[in-house]
């Protein structure tokens, strides 16, 4: 065989190493989503009431109410309309609001969308600055009055709920120091910039990713310092800040980056209570208020919006950790 032909396999083996697991992660993330819509759409069947009964009122007749159940496809079988749900979400049309005025629903993810991923990207942004930052400083300063303090700061920032925390913030900077706004849509909204009507969110939705991955990162360096290279860069002389940043912090940080996609997540399921208190019109209130008025195409696009969503960033923290280690890159040729 020659030279040419045993570079192009090379090449080719190399790109497959690559290229395979992305597409088997993509695969597991289309089956995931089928089995979210499917236990979505089981779940809204079998809870009591429909939307043609909240669309009706409480004082429509059950001749009313059958004959606009009739009117809105709902007296065909499930398996039928799950199916005729997932055709038209595959062209990205998921038809329109079926409680109150019919809206395209299309319409709703693009108003409320930007508004949640910027409240997730701003969370995830603070958690992971800070995160980091705690988790090494833990760890550089482990057993002393730092590394207890910042233990400490963690454990309340992952036991304290999002729903304790967010009146808690209100009450104190919103209502007793004037600060910050009680909530996000307000009259005079325009009379200042929209992160200073996201603060309390982003503060409240961080915490906890926060407080997670600074325990992480205590822990990870903490391990990564006890090695044998970090003994031997220490005999050889190599400059603390070098030997911390350079050669500990990378390391330390593979496992980081894996609960940051996870995290993220997180993120955008738990702003659902955040945002649904603090008045954000974001994918989470728009979630809540869908099941609140059982509109199943609306509880069902803001499913597997939300599931896109956690597949892609997961696929993209993926993508980075080759980057990061070569170990992972070396162990998938």
């Amino acid at each position: 065989m020659s030279d040419v032909a045993l570079t192009q396999n090379r090449s080719r083996a190399k790109f497959w190493s690559f290229a395979r697991p992305i597409l088997l992660r993509l695969l597991y993330g289309l089956v995931s989503l089928l089995f979210i819509s499917l236990i979505t759409f089981v779940a809204d069947e079998i809870a009591p009431g429909d939307a043609a009964t909240a669309r009706a009122g409480e004082k429509a007749s059950l001749a009313q109410v059958e004959k606009l159940r009739e009117e809105m496809g709902l007296n065909r079988p499930w398996p039928i309309r799950y199916v005729e749900f997932l055709g038209n979400a595959s062209r990205l049309e998921f038809g329109e609001t079926t409680v109150g005025v019919p809206t395209p629903i299309n319409k709703l993810l693009a108003e409320s969308l930007p508004i949640s991923m910027k409240i997730a990207v701003m969370a995830i942004c603070l958690a992971a600055f800070f995160g980091i930052l705690f988790g090494t400083i833990a760890a550089i300063r482990e057993n002393k009055l730092a590394d207890r303090g910042i233990l400490s700061f963690s454990t309340l920032g992952v036991t304290i709920p999002n729903y304790v925390l967010l009146p808690i913030l209100v009450y104190v900077f919103a209502l007793q120091l004037d600060v910050l706004p009680t909530s996000y849509e307000l009259p005079n909204r325009q009379v200042a910039p929209e992160i200073f009507y996201l603060i309390i969110p982003v503060v409240v939705l961080a915490l906890r990713p926060m407080a997670t991955l600074t325990r992480l990162m205590r822990a990870s360096m903490v391990d990564t310092l006890k090695q044998e290279f970090v003994r031997l860069s220490v005999a050889k002389g190599t400059p603390p800040f070098r030997l911390y940043a350079v050669h500990c912090f990378r390391n330390a940080l593979i496992p980081v980056l894996t609960a940051i996609g996870t995290s993220f997540g997180y993120l955008l399921t738990g702003s659902f209570v955040v945002e649904t208190a603090y008045l954000v019109k974001g994918i989470g209130f728009l979630a809540i208020d869908a099941i609140t008025k059982k509109d199943t195409p609306l509880i069902l696009a803001t499913t597997l919006v939300t599931g896109f969503l956690f597949i892609v960033v997961n696929l993209l923290v993926d993508l980075v950790l080759p980057m990061v280690d070569p170990r992972i890159r070396e162990s998938q040729v």
